[in-house]
């Protein structure tokens, strides 16, 4: 019923000849993948990585978004300047973002209307830290920050919603959840998408990705889960073999 989909997320990683290079080693890898197949690259990457995947099953997202159209944000991008450049998908909230960045529910909230507004899907992230967890807390993170992520979002946006459950514990440290624990937090989420809106809306339109280190090791395991409609990569991205290995699953 739901499409998976692995998304890769390079983070501050490769130029333009990098992205050239990998794109065309990824091309004939996933060409017959049962998931949707997407690269979130760096703002300079984003011409090169929409030009190189023209024709191909490849989608193409950027990184972040900022919430206005214009203006005095020296740094940033628009959704506006993402869409004339072909882009399909864009991370929003990302635990690197929360951490490094500033970036709040309230600012999640508002580049996530400003993606949609101009048909831009969002891959939302969502997850708590080691203390959260530890301190019992990650149903009231998860409850809090995917509310108010979708504040005042209509119910006809969610099919162009996807959510990236990433434990921040799990992110970059070789850690991971178990698939039943990642499965079982991910339920969470679907659930209080359930009581926001509707159970056929949690169930049939969006989508929930696992986003704590998932690698060509765990992926069958993972997506073997039935709360669980794919990965968001980040360190197995950068290697077309490790990649296509996870979108192969």
């Amino acid at each position: 019923m739901r499409t998976p989909i692995i998304a890769g997320n390079w983070k501050m990683n490769n130029t333009i000849a990098d992205t050239k290079a990998l794109i065309t080693d990824l091309i004939p890898l996933v060409k017959d993948a049962k998931a949707e197949v997407v690269i979130c690259t760096p703002y300079t990457d984003l011409a090169t990585a929409v030009e190189m995947t023209k024709g191909t099953n490849i989608k193409v997202g950027a990184e972040n978004v900022h919430w206005a159209e214009k203006g005095a944000f020296t740094g940033e991008i628009s959704a506006n300047m993402l869409v004339e450049l072909g882009v399909t998908y864009v991370i929003i909230g990302h635990s690197e973002r929360r951490q490094y960045f500033g970036e709040t529910d309230q600012t999640v909230n508002a580049r996530v209307k400003a993606a949609l507004a101009k048909g831009l899907k969002p891959i939302i992230c969502v997850g708590e830290t080691l203390e959260e967890r530890e301190g019992g807390k990650v149903e009231e993170v998860l409850v809090r920050q995917t509310t108010e992520a979708l504040k005042d979002i209509a119910k006809e946006e969610l099919g162009n919603i996807v959510v990236a459950y990433e434990p921040v514990w799990a992110i970059g440290t070789g850690k991971t959840a178990t698939a039943e624990v990642a499965n079982d937090t991910i339920k969470i989420i679907r659930d209080t998408i359930a009581k926001l809106y509707c159970p056929a809306c949690a169930e049939e339109k969006v989508r929930i990705q696992y986003g704590g280190s998932m690698n060509p090791k765990n992926v069958k395991e993972l997506m073997s889960m039935p709360e669980i409609d794919g990965g968001l990569i980040g360190g197995a991205s950068l290697k077309a073999a490790d990649f296509s290995l996870v979108v192969n699953y």
